[in-house]
Order: structure tokens, then C-alpha cells, then sequence
């Protein structure tokens, strides 16, 4: 057994060995690159608990040698869980004995947060901004609650863009007052989009087994989308969001974002489900299936499902002959894989729904923010902030360390001028619901469709809007080797179809490679 504080050396050393056991052991994760334990799945990790080749104390500690070699460069992480070396010892002594639940799904696996996602331990819950440093929860968030139980390690806090990019317009993807600008690891230069940018930053440069995010608008799919990650934005109410710092409850949904198809669908077994905490899991209830989303990882996924193709809207790329390129190659592997995919769709119909000089969601959501942010202020039980006003009050003190000045905090003070839901806001809510009704989802029935594709996170604000799912997977990279995806949308509760597409898809074409951290 290695000693609880393991060298570079060791842990290089161990790597190498894990390899070889890996190789030798017929892993079940084949891809088109050399295998190592930096890209190492959830049930490649299984594989070697159940083997005793590794510990969930070597895991995490590779992992927080990997943050402190990384992040000072990547920016991907805004703290480490300083008990997660006790929770991963606790693993390990629960395993040893064949403790229930011990010996599969994620326990015993590392695990990054957004860090607008509450943990009651000794981490901070700050949404990236100083203002909430040193504030107490009053309890874990719904999905951390259900991450515990599974038997996952919370490893630390990912960096996101701050309040989840809903406080100006001008701050840039990626960065928070907390940890600064977070950077693509495959080219550091481009965006790592917003907001979980933290999340898919440390899972694609390998810092973290898994990581969560959430999603109001493009939030999972977009940064998923930019660093070449799998993401999934369930269903809204599929997952608690009891305890993560809201921006508005029609929108926000927690979701996975991980390496691979399977290891999200591991997660989200793990965090769906009811939580009386949150309203509308108890509602959505009905969408989880029995036995839970593992089940739909099938290889022959594609096979007569009907994808709809929107080439003119969605996929035309005039200067890009690249994407071109890539995509209709992707087209035929669907095609192949048994996939029918329907261009005969009126599209006319479809765009003419969204067709509005009124930003409706902008309308609902900073009445909804105003409302929500203040509830979550007020349910602390230690805060220096306690309402949007000390919010705006605190950026405003503290200008040149937060950079308001700059990048500004206009999103703030626009729903602080919002006086609850009024006239406007309820016509806003239904004008959306009315967009979605006879825009995305007539598009889906009447084409008996069983998913939309989508290049990059271009559907994300249809998802939003109407509370839809989806599922992003690696599609390939530009000529600057910035990764860019293919994104699957469907209705409410669709998830095990979008899981068995997204699933075949990643499949038949193994698109992802490690990050090159490319100037």
C-alpha cells in the first residue's frame, strides 16, 4: 500500500503499472489513442478497485497532484476538498469489507462541483465571487446529497464564470473573481465558454474523474462543446436543484460533464431523481425510468431512430469547409449506424415560432433572478450578503478587485429594477411556452423525430427555453485544434433516447483525444 503522501515519482510510477494492467486486462474503454490513467473511465477505475490495483486514495491523490501541476495554468478549479483524502480512505474501508453499495457506479470516484452547487463541509459556495466568501449553507445541495450516498468523492470546487455568467454582459467566459480566468486546455487561447467553464476545463485536461455543471442557458453544452467533453442538460426538474445558486427555476438544471457517454450516464444515475427540497423533481419523476439511464449505453443506439436535419439553419458553413467536411462524414456514420435522418421538415414553420423583436427570456429571467437569488441570501446561515442590493452594493465597494468597472455588472442591476412577476414577466412566460409549443416541439412530433442535431451548442436556447434536454459529444477540432461537438436535443423526458444516440454515435467515431495545451 502506497504512503499517504505519494511522490511525483511514486505516482508516475503508479501510473505506468495501472497502464499495464489496463492493457493486459482487455479494458473495456478501446480508443483511438494510448490508453493512460489520465483518461481513464469510471469503469476502468472500477475495474481496478475490484482488482486491488488501485485505491480511491491513490485516485484522489493523482488527482490533487494533477491540480497542483495544472491548475496554476488552466485556472479549472477554485479549491480541493481538504477531507477528500478521509472520504476516499472511507471508500476504500467500505469497499475492503463489501460494504452495500461498495463495489460499483461512482463509489469511490473523485468528483468536481461547480462551485454554485453547496456542499455543507468546509469548501466555500460562492457562485465565483468574493461577495459569498465565507458564507455557511444550510445544508448540501439535493444532487451532493445524492453524490454522497452513491459513494462519491467531492475532490473540490471547478471554477465557473462568475454567478454563472449572469452578472454583466462584458464578463468574459471563464472568469471569476475567485480564481481568474479559466483557460481551454486544448488551445489556451480560445474560450472555454461559459458558464461550467471550470467543469469541463478540469475533466478535459484530466483533474478530476467527473465533474457536475449546470445549465440555464448553454451553460453545460457550450462549454462541453469548446473542450471536447461529453455534457448532458437534463430535463428541467430531472435533477434537484435544491441548494445550487439559482439564476431562474424555469431554467437552471444540474447536469454531468465527463469524458465520456458512460461515465455522464453514471452520474446521472446517481443525481436524478426526487428531492422534496425542489418542487419540480416531483413532477419530473415521471421521466426517470426504472433501473435508471445505464441500461440505454448500446452500441447499436442509432438504429432506426429519426434525426432531424436542418442543413440551412444549422449546419451551413460558407467560410468553414472544414466543419462541412467533418459533419457530413458524421452524417453518414448516423446513416450507417441505422439512423434516419429527415431534411424533408418545414423548417419555415419552426423558425417563424421564435420569430420575436422582444427577448422574452431576458424579460422572465431577471424578475426571476431578483426573486430566487434573494431566497437563496435570506436561507443562509452565514453571509456577509443577504440580498441582490448587497450584492450589487459589495461589487460596487470592491471595484478594482473585481474588476466591475471593467467587465461591469449591468445584469445585476437590471433585476434588481424588476418588482416581482408582473404583467410583463407572465406574458414573456407564455409567449416563450408558446414559442416552444409551436416551434420545437410540432418540429419534433409532426416529423416524428426522435432528436434534433445540432453543430456546437446552437440549439442550447431552444433547450432553454422550453426546459428540453441534450447531449453534446466530441465532433472534432478546427485547424486551430479547438474541439467542437455534435449536440442531440429532444422533448421532455427523452433522455434514454438522446443517451442511446449520443452513445452510438461516440462509439463509431471515438472523436476525443487528450487536451495539447496548445499556446
Amino acid at each position: 500500500m502506497a504512503s499517504s503522501k505519494s511522490s511525483p515519482l511514486r505516482l508516475s510510477l503508479y501510473s505506468t503499472l495501472l497502464i499495464l494492467f489496463l492493457q493486459s486486462s482487455g479494458s473495456h474503454s478501446k480508443t483511438n489513442h494510448a490508453f493512460s490513467i489520465k483518461e481513464a473511465t469510471v469503469q476502468d477505475l472500477q475495474l481496478a478497485f475490484e482488482k486491488n490495483q488501485l485505491t480511491s486514495r491513490q485516485l484522489v491523490e493523482f488527482y490533487l497532484e494533477e491540480i497542483h501541476r495544472l491548475n496554476p495554468l488552466l485556472r479549472g478549479v477554485i479549491e480541493v476538498n481538504p477531507d477528500a483524502l478521509c472520504q476516499a480512505d472511507e471508500a476504500d474501508r467500505k469497499r475492503k469489507v463489501k460494504a452495500p453499495g461498495s463495489l460499483g457506479g461512482l463509489h469511490g470516484i473523485p468528483i468536481l462541483l461547480k462551485d454554485n452547487i453547496a456542499t455543507k463541509d468546509k469548501m466555500n459556495t460562492t457562485a465565483g465571487s468574493l461577495a459569498l466568501l465565507g458564507s455557511i449553507v444550510p445544508r448540501d445541495a439535493g444532487v451532493v446529497t445524492k453524490l454522497r450516498k452513491a459513494g462519491a468523492i467531492i475532490l473540490g470546487k471547478a471554477s465557473l464564470s462568475e454567478w454563472a455568467h449572469f452578472r454583466g454582459n462584458n464578463v468574459p467566459s471563464g472568469w471569476c473573481a475567485r480564481s481568474g480566468q479559466g483557460k481551454n486546455p486544448y488551445n489556451l487561447s480560445t474560450d472555454p465558454c461559459g458558464s461550467s467553464s471550470g467543469s469541463a476545463i478540469s475533466v478535459a485536461a484530466n483533474m478530476a474523474a467527473v465533474t457536475l455543471g449546470t445549465e440555464t442557458d448553454g451553460s453545460i453544452l457550450c462549454p462541453s462543446n469548446n473542450n471536447a467533453v461529453v455534457g448532458i442538460k437534463p430535463t428541467v426538474g430531472l435533477t434537484s436543484r435544491a441548494g445550487v445558486i439559482p439564476i431562474t427555476p424555469r431554467q437552471d438544471t444540474v447536469g454531468p460533464m465527463c469524458r465520456t457517454v458512460a461515465d455522464a450516464v453514471y452520474v446521472l444515475d446517481a443525481i436524478a431523481g426526487l428531492d422534496y427540497n425542489d418542487k419540480a423533481t416531483i413532477e419530473a419523476l415521471k421521466y426517470v425510468p426504472h433501473g435508471g439511464y445505464k441500461q440505454f449505453l448500446k452500441p447499436d443506439g442509432l438504429k432506426g431512430k429519426r434525426l432531424g436535419l436542418v442543413r440551412n439553419v444549422f449546419f451551413s458553413f460558407e467560410n468553414e469547409p472544414l466543419y462541412t467536411e467533418v459533419f457530413e462524414r458524421h452524417f453518414s456514420t448516423l446513416r450507417h449506424g441505422g439512423a434516419i435522418l429527415v431534411e424533408n421538415v418545414n423548417i419555415s414553420k419552426f423558425l417563424a415560432a421564435y420569430n420575436s423583436s422582444i427577448d422574452y427570456e431576458s424579460i422572465a429571467m431577471a424578475a426571476d433572478f431578483k426573486l430566487a437569488i434573494n431566497s437563496y441570501l435570506k436561507q443562509l446561515v452565514v453571509s456577509p450578503v443577504r440580498s441582490l442590493k448587497d450584492l450589487i452594493a459589495f461589487n460596487n465597494k470592491f471595484s478594482n478587485l473585481e474588476k466591475i468597472k471593467e467587465y461591469g455588472q449591468e445584469l445585476f442591476v437590471d433585476a434588481e429594477a424588476t418588482n416581482g412577476i408582473g404583467k410583463k414577466e407572465k406574458e414573456a412566460v407564455l409567449n416563450m411556452a408558446k414559442m416552444s409549443r409551436n416551434g420545437f416541439e410540432k418540429l419534433i412530433r409532426e416529423n416524428k423525430l426522435d432528436a434534433l442535431l445540432s453543430p456546437f451548442a446552437s440549439i442550447s436556447w431552444v433547450l432553454a427555453m422550453g426546459g428540453y434536454p441534450g447531449v453534446i459529444v466530441p465532433a472534432g477540432y478546427d485547424t486551430d485544434g479547438t474541439p467542437f461537438g455534435l449536440c442531440f436535443g429532444g422533448l421532455k423526458g427523452s433522455e434514454p433516447t438522446l443517451i442511446e444516440i449520443a452513445y452510438a454515435f461516440e462509439q463509431a467515431t471515438k472523436i476525443r483525444r487528450p487536451p495539447s495545451f496548445k499556446h
